[in-house]
């Protein structure tokens, strides 16, 4: 008997891609294969157009001449969707994908459509304008929406209008990557000898919406070190508020490390801080792979899946945004009391393992596909 076919429709695929998005996708294909054949659509990014087999996914990289507002302009991917669609069972969308919906409405494919709604369009307002009768109609065609937060349900003016339609399922990681291999033992004497006291991290783009420019402040009231993974265009803005306010000591930027090192960086760490500020950030997925790692998290109270992963007062705490001394407050919390990180931290691996593993996500995609599929 045939499987079920399923075409996942984006703009990129992980690899080489290092997104939330598109290695949800990665993890979405590994995980529901066992019951679906799947493919993925994509633009062809930093790799050649052409098709390939992926860790047994079907990948199809179409050609782009470019991209406007992140959005890749390229009309192979009509070409591209009409064909592939055709030969599909189930289609799966992710939203925000301006050129996917466009794609999606000329070539109208016959087989139903779900979409996971990762985030509003929020910085590109005045694009919205034009692309926001596009979206509602996508929107309108799809059989199920998955948002990934309940909160983000309650916020978002787009999934107000197809509540009826929406199922939540949230973002899950491989948790068993983040385990303390023998690897990663191995290098935390080293970090935490380069790095004493007490220390926190960050892990993330260094992006306008994640708030760093609240977090340095608050370090001043704090005797402890920040550890800054990632890269983004904010590092250049970032490192001279550091210089400005004397932190370059206690302050250090160590760019993006190897997934063994960062394991043993958020292991060596105290606790984790996602002090994003808008709605931008939808879910923190760096939340959940700090609390598989056992740490405790200070994160925001923005109106998004943020604090609906990191509960307040149970894995962590939440803190109002764009306030340094709120942050300051939670972090000397826990900086302050190691009975309370342990509890926390053990709540935190606890609701890792209960809500947002990869597994999890994987099932809860699956039930929606069979559903979507019966419903024909």
């Amino acid at each position: 008997m045939n499987r079920p076919r399923v075409l996942h429709v984006y703009k990129d695929y992980f690899p080489p891609v290092l997104g939330g998005i598109e290695k949800t996708i990665n993890l979405l294909g590994q995980g529901t294969r066992d019951e679906f054949d799947i493919s993925v659509l994509v633009c062809k990014g930093p790799e050649p157009a052409g098709e390939s087999i992926v860790d047994g996914v079907h990948v199809i990289r179409v050609p782009e001449w470019g991209r406007f507002s992140s959005a890749p302009i390229s009309p192979a991917f009509v070409t591209a969707l009409r064909k592939h669609g055709a030969a599909a069972d189930l289609l799966h969308l992710h939203h925000p994908n301006p050129t996917g919906d466009v794609a999606f409405l000329l070539t109208r494919p016959k087989a139903p459509a779900v979409m996971t709604y990762h985030s509003d369009i929020v910085r590109q307002k005045y694009s919205m304008l034009l692309f926001a009768p596009f979206q509602k109609r996508v929107m309108a065609s799809c059989r199920y929406i998955m948002p990934t937060s309940p909160n983000y349900i309650e916020s978002s003016p787009w999934l107000g209008q197809f509540r009826d339609k929406c199922s939540v399922v949230p973002l899950g990681i491989k948790l068993e990557d983040f385990d303390a291999t023998p690897e990663v033992q191995g290098l935390i004497p080293g970090i935490r000898s380069r790095f004493p006291g007490p220390c926190v991290i960050f892990v993330g783009r260094l992006r306008y919406y994640k708030g760093l420019q609240f977090l340095l402040p608050a370090m001043r009231n704090l005797e402890a070190t920040l550890l800054i993974v990632g890269t983004g265009p904010m590092e250049p803005s970032l490192k001279e508020q550091v210089t400005h306010l004397g932190l370059a000591e206690r302050v250090h930027f160590l760019g993006n490390l190897p997934h063994s090192q960062l394991v043993a960086h958020l292991r060596a760490s105290d606790c984790f801080v996602m002090p994003s500020h808008l709605r931008s950030e939808a879910f923190g997925l760096s939340q959940v792979e700090a609390m598989a790692c056992g740490l405790p998290v200070v994160s925001t109270n923005i109106p998004t899946g943020v604090p609906f992963v990191n509960q307040d007062s149970v894995t962590g705490f939440t803190v109002a945004p764009e306030s340094p001394q709120a942050m300051s407050d939670a972090l000397g919390k826990l900086l302050g009391n190691g009975e309370l990180r342990a509890t926390m931290g053990t709540a935190a691996r606890q609701r890792a393992e209960t809500l947002f593993s990869a597994s999890a996500m994987c099932a809860g995609v699956k039930a929606i596909y069979r559903q979507a599929l019966k419903d024909r």
